[in-house]
Order: structure tokens, then C-alpha cells, then sequence
């Protein structure tokens, strides 16, 4: 058994698909019916399912993005449309930033503390 995509149910698929591409990488993929899909480098595919209505409450799952630098990762996904949500949290295991998409999905970027 292994894990085949990630589907987000979206109001833009076309829009979600470009944002993700732009931050992790990978082209975007227009599809029938309004789907669309994006393959990052070393991540499954990320799907994206047009859905009539908007989201509304707090995701019940979120991608969390391992990076080197958060504010610099921040920066760009805030430069194609992300926003921020609260600031950098630290903790035993280290460091996240908690980030909206453009559709109002949560993710976070986080670094590991190291040792």
C-alpha cells in the first residue's frame, strides 16, 4: 500500500495548482473537468477537485514543508498569494510558521531543531 495523491477540494483549481507548483515545484497540469494536478519534486501528487462552495472552517489536515530558512520560504509563498497566520511558533522539536493558500488552506513550514 502507498499513499497515490493528495486531493484539496477547491473553489479554483487552476489558480490552487499554480500556487502549489510555484512554491514546491513540478508543472502544473490542467484536467478535464476542471481538475487539475502538480507532481513536486519528491512529494506525491498533489490533485486539485473544483467543489461549489467556499471553505469555511479549520482544516482537519494540513501539509507541513520541511525547510532551511522559514522566513525566506514565507517570503515567497506570501510573494505568489500565500498569507501568514500568527507567527513563528518554537518548541521542543523546533520551529513553524503556520500559512494560509490562496484558498484558505492551512500549511505550515517548519525546521527541525537539530541535535
Amino acid at each position: 500500500m502507498r499513499l497515490d495523491q493528495i486531493v484539496v477540494d477547491c473553489l479554483d483549481p487552476a489558480r490552487l495548482v499554480r500556487f502549489w507548483a510555484g512554491l514546491l515545484g513540478g508543472e502544473p497540469v490542467d484536467r478535464a473537468h476542471g481538475w487539475a494536478h502538480v507532481v513536486p519534486p519528491g512529494w506525491p501528487r498533489l490533485s486539485f477537485q473544483p467543489v461549489p462552495e467556499a471553505k469555511a472552517v479549520k482544516n482537519r489536515l494540513h501539509l507541513d514543508v520541511d525547510v532551511d530558512d522559514i522566513a525566506a520560504a514565507t517570503q515567497k509563498a506570501v510573494g505568489l498569494g500565500a498569507t501568514t497566520r500568527g507567527a513563528v511558533q518554537t518548541d521542543e522539536q523546533g520551529s513553524f510558521q503556520v500559512m494560509l493558500d490562496p484558498a484558505g488552506n492551512e500549511f505550515c513550514f517548519v525546521k527541525a531543531h537539530v541535535g
